[in-house]
């Protein structure tokens, strides 16, 4: 359906839109996300591919009598190393996009990016697609720990691949850092958060480090290895602990944390991954790509498939139940489905009602230093559910772990540690009645 085709209830609202390229130059040693070293003359078809899909976008919200708003205002481009496309196929995905939605000339428009892996041209196809903000996945300033876990950049690289996007008129920056990595010191992680900051970027994200058993390095230190540096990884209670000095060096140099594992100077925050943590409509398209929609009675999710061959070939559909990440920031999502396909025949999707939408306004909110409003999460959806979850605010607020301001909850630095504590007692009975409660 092409723009002034769509009717105005389609208009209504904005949409974030997420592209999964799933292309990597190297896979690193702790990933096992749907992503990885393929033959190039893939690209041209995964490219097709994705564009059949966007084509049919409206056909299934349609379908699932879904709530599809058609003004675009943000979009990111993920995986994976988006960077890797030619610049025809970068030309290609967008003008795709923009035929069958209205994209605002202010979208926020992001890419993923490598250090080291972004061409002259396809950067500058970029920046004529609006380009405006890129995420670069440094992981470490430090050369032996990036180069340990897969990563094909220097420090030196990733400081002169900042400076050429500030030449090229990106200011609005973001770094990744993992605390964690093997071979990592409580030296050498103060070493890679200072170089962030004295690089004057906006945005840095923060992760501690969780080692999936299917990944390489997982699966060496389930067998006690050495290979990769399995037996050079510090422990749990050190990554915690340097996640913790990492939120207070960034606050005191004005880079605040506005979400568990993101940090931004005032006017930089991720616009398109607020939308996620806010429950706001976006689509995804690609492989391992996720959806969530507004439907009149709630929502609906979808998740494509996080294999290659199946998507090419058409077989797109994960079932409930599937291991769902929020693009980008890896949210954990446990019931959630997520996305819209193109498949000849029609994807199913999970229908989200009101207790689902109210554990994922509750997990996903609280991940925001903001945190929950529970007038208005009783407001939308309803005091039952509501009351059931302030009743059991006392035993974390007991634990130091959630700290409340009249109606409105947050999780304390301590909470956000524990985060996944602190979201199983506050959900645990929220189907059970309980007796009135005042805000």
């Amino acid at each position: 359906m092409k723009i002034e085709e769509k009717t105005k209830d389609e208009i209504t609202g904005s949409l974030g839109v997420y592209i999964s390229v799933p292309f990597c130059r190297a896979k690193c040693t702790y990933c096992n996300f749907a992503s990885g070293v393929f033959a190039a003359e893939r690209m041209e078809q995964y490219v097709e591919r994705v564009c059949a899909e966007m084509r049919s976008a409206h056909a299934l919200a349609n379908r699932w009598s879904a709530q599809l708003p058609g003004r675009v205002d943000t979009v990111y481009l993920g995986g994976g190393t988006p960077s890797l496309l030619e610049a025809r196929l970068v030309r290609q995905l967008f003008e795709t996009l923009r035929s069958e939605f209205a994209v605002d000339p202010a979208a926020e428009i992001t890419l993923e990016c490598a250090p080291g892996q972004l061409g002259g041209e396809t950067l500058d196809e970029l920046l004529r697609q609006g380009m405006n903000r890129i995420s670069f996945g440094v992981q470490s300033f430090v050369d032996r720990e990036a180069s340990a876990v897969g990563r094909l950049h220097t420090r030196a690289m990733c400081l002169a691949e900042i400076e050429r996007l500030r030449s090229a008129g990106i200011g609005n920056i973001n770094v990744d850092l993992i605390a964690g990595l093997p071979h990592q010191t409580a030296a050498t992680w103060r070493e890679s958060v200072d170089v962030a900051i004295e690089s004057r970027v906006p945005h840095v994200s923060v992760y501690m480090l969780e080692v999936d058993g299917d990944s390489r390095l997982g699966k060496e230190m389930l067998a006690d290895g050495r290979r990769y540096g399995a037996a050079a990884t510090p422990t749990e209670d050190e990554t915690a602990d340097w996640y913790g000095a990492a939120c207070q060096w960034l606050a005191d140099s004005g880079i605040a944390q506005y979400e568990i594992s993101n940090f931004a100077r005032d006017g930089f925050r991720s616009q398109h991954n607020l939308k996620y943590w806010r429950r706001q409509p976006y689509l995804g398209f690609g492989l391992d790509a996720h959806s969530m929609l507004r439907t009149g009675l709630g929502a609906v999710r979808h998740a494509n498939t996080d294999d290659l061959d199946s998507y090419l070939g058409g077989q797109r559909t994960r079932g409930p139940g599937s291991r769902v990440e929020d693009p980008g920031q890896r949210v954990q999502v446990s019931s959630a489905l997520a996305l819209l396909s193109a498949t000849t025949a029609p994807p199913e999707v999970e229908p989200v009602g009101m207790e689902q939408g109210f554990e994922e306004a509750l997990f996903l909110g609280l991940r925001m230093n903001e945190g929950v409003d529970l007038e208005a999460v009783r407001d939308q959806f309803g005091e039952r559910l509501t009351r059931a979850a302030v009743e059991a605010l006392g035993d974390v607020q007991e634990a130091g772990l959630v700290q409340r301001e009249g109606s409105r909850i947050r999780l304390t630095a301590r909470g956000r540690m524990a985060s996944n504590e602190v979201f199983s007692r506050l959900l645990v009975g929220v189907i059970t009645p309980a007796t009135p409660v005042s805000f």
